[in-house]
């Protein structure tokens, strides 16, 4: 029996999936989380085999209080920073972008699919993973290739993911203990690599390609 664990925001689909898995005899679906703190908590509190791990989750707020990873990828990154291997990791996102690919598997997790795959695909992919394969979606992994890496250093990374949500200069220095010289200094590079004319063409392209 493989013990899973579903983590995803949209109550709804998560649902929805849950119930589809616990059709297939060889699954056992033994807990469910809705933010990226509570997928943290479930890992611990249910030591699954494998966990299904939505991209785009909010961060939520853990069992000791403190706020949850910003997103999936993070997750997954938390979970193999001492170097564990369970729970294997499929991550599931809407968006087929090759930058959460490449970011997914940089983290050591096991699987990346879109979540429009057929029920049937998932399946075979936890099994699959669950025997010490890697599971791909094939189109994200040619478009990954033609993209390429991020050209974006963590610190352009981070300040772009600020202006993604909205924040002016003085906030994001505020946030991210920069001055706003250093600040204005990140986002001109980034526009720079990206090469568009503005912050906002920036955050765009950067999140198009899934690199914030």
């Amino acid at each position: 029996m493989i013990r899973l664990a579903v983590a995803d925001d949209q109550s709804i689909l998560r649902s929805g999936l849950v119930a589809l898995l616990r059709l297939e005899t060889d699954l056992e679906v033994v807990g469910e989380a809705a933010d990226a703190a509570a997928a943290l908590d479930v890992v611990a509190d249910t030591d699954p085999d494998v966990l299904l791990l939505d991209v785009q989750m909010p961060p939520g707020t853990g069992a000791d209080g403190r706020p949850g990873p910003q997103d999936g990828i993070e997750v997954a990154r938390r979970l193999r920073a001492d170097g564990a291997a369970r729970p294997r990791i499929i991550v599931l996102t809407t968006f087929g972008r090759a930058g959460y690919l490449r970011r997914t598997m940089e983290t050591g997790a096991e699987g990346f699919m879109v979540k429009d795959a057929p029920v049937e695909r998932l399946v075979d992919a936890i099994r699959r993973v669950q025997q010490g394969l890697r599971v791909v979606d094939p189109d994200l992994a040619a478009q990954s290739l033609s993209v390429g890496p991020s050209p974006l250093t963590a610190k352009e990374t981070e300040v772009l993911r600020a202006a993604a949500d909205g924040a002016g200069t003085s906030q994001i220095a505020a946030t991210l203990f920069l001055s706003e010289g250093t600040v204005r200094n990140h986002i001109s590079s980034a526009i720079g690599k990206l090469g568009v004319a503005g912050r906002a063409e920036a955050v765009r392209r950067a999140t198009d390609n899934g690199w914030l």
